[in-house]
């Protein structure tokens, strides 16, 4: 999907099918994690999407980014800067800043809805 989310319509974002790809090794901290998005919108504004991770853990430096857990368990650790590490779970809403040095770990398939800038 790309481009804009018709007006006046819903998308299942649990249907949505994302493509899943190894993480990048220099980016695993433990498992075989596989993660990937899908967008369903682009504005100025910025994009909105699906994001998925298997099981494992992987690093990462985030974007601005908000977003909204619809399945799965996780912990997000923060490195840069240091902050209490974030239990997510379906429900959890999270902001997150550009720059931020985080590790995921997911113990059962994370989905999450977001919206970046």
């Amino acid at each position: 999907m790309s481009g804009r989310l018709p007006a006046g319509a819903a998308t299942d974002a649990a249907a949505v099918e994302v493509p899943l790809r190894p993480v990048p090794a220099e980016q695993v901290v433990a498992g075989a994690p596989r993660a990937g998005f899908v967008a369903l919108d682009a504005s100025d504004a910025g994009e909105v999407g699906v994001w998925e991770m298997t099981p494992g853990a992987m690093t990462d430096v985030e974007v601005d980014e908000i977003f909204v857990v619809i399945s799965g368990d996780a912990t997000v650790a923060f490195a840069d800067p240091a902050l209490p590490a974030i239990q997510l779970r379906p429900g959890s809403v999270v902001r997150l800043t550009a720059g931020m040095h985080t590790t995921w770990t997911v113990r059962e398939t994370l989905r999450k809805v977001y919206l970046a800038s």
